[in-house]
């Protein structure tokens, strides 16, 4: 069984390309609304969406089906979830794959102090501008269908603001929104009319709270993985970035350190030309990296 773990804001619609060419490959694959989006549970309590519980929602998942073991896959928040998941539960997920999002073990400076610091005195990095209740909503939820189209092209490799125009992962201090910085040129090239409608109509149905409270979660994470702290993740691993994604330029020192973070690491891609949506952007090259992955696995 192959688990397939969404991120930021998509639900289980971002792995649709990626179900029929797993199943193809003879494997059970399952794409789960991870909690807080979608059709799946969203509690009101922000620390209901730490780390921990989902980790413990993905094993539940696998259980329910039948499933002794499961390969993880997971992208964008969902990389870190699964990356997680196979941290904490090696005798249920077997083997790991990460998307967009390098692993870096638990550990380090308190995740906040660390954001907070970033952009100076003139910017908010968006992960801090994202901690406080009410305050993306607030900017979001207006207009749904507008912000999400913005934001999926901000970082998307053939839409993605050039060199040296505003950074869309920052906002201005002093009342500056994250829509400000985005692109104004029309859809990516793998988004269509229809599939944004998709998006939007979802996101307009559930609210945005439950997908923000992921990132208001992530001090309290620091703390319950504390235990954790450095730990490797020893199953078999794959990674696969993109080359133009801030996710793999910003934390490209974790990349350099899987020799030691995953030792039964795989292989490590990086996708010329492509940005953060990358199973979205190169849909053949990551089922191709995917299925031969998965073929090398055994049981």
């Amino acid at each position: 069984m192959v688990l397939l773990v969404h991120g930021f804001p998509e639900f289980w619609y971002s792995w649709r390309r990626r179900l029929p060419a797993l199943a193809a490959a003879g494997h059970r694959a399952v794409a789960i609304d991870v909690r807080g989006y979608g059709r799946s549970a969203k509690p009101e309590a922000t620390d209901a969406y730490r780390m921990l519980d989902l980790v413990e929602h993905n094993v539940t998942v696998v259980r329910a089906l039948g499933e002794e073991n499961a390969v993880v896959v997971g992208h964008d928040w969902g990389s870190n979830i699964a990356a997680v998941s196979a941290l904490l539960h090696p005798e249920v997920f077997r083997a790991v794959g990460l998307l967009s999002v390098p692993y870096a073990p638990p550990g380090g400076p308190r995740p906040t102090d660390v954001f907070g610091q970033i952009g100076g005195p003139e910017q908010e990095f968006y992960v801090s501008y994202f901690q406080e209740p009410g305050r993306a909503e607030a900017e979001i939820e207006p207009d749904v269908r507008g912000w999400l189209a913005g934001f999926y092209a901000a970082l998307s490799a053939d839409t993605m603001p050039a060199g040296g125009e505003p950074d869309p992962h920052f906002v201005t201090r002093g009342g500056g929104r994250l829509r400000d910085r985005f692109p104004t040129g029309g859809l990516p090239a793998w988004l269509s009319e229809d599939g944004l409608d998709v998006y939007a109509t979802e996101f307009e149905r559930t609210g945005i709270t439950g997908a923000l409270n992921r990132y208001r979660n992530m001090d309290r994470d620091w703390e319950d993985l504390a235990p954790h702290r450095g730990a490797p993740i020893k199953q078999p691993s794959l990674f696969v970035g993109g080359a133009l994604d801030a996710s793999t330029t910003w934390m490209s020192d974790a990349i350099d350190a899987y020799p030691t973070t995953l030792p039964g690491l795989s292989a490590s891609h990086l996708l010329d030309g492509c940005g953060h949506w990358i199973q979205q952007e190169r849909p053949d090259e990551v089922n191709r990296l995917l299925t031969d992955w998965l073929a090398t696995l055994h049981g």
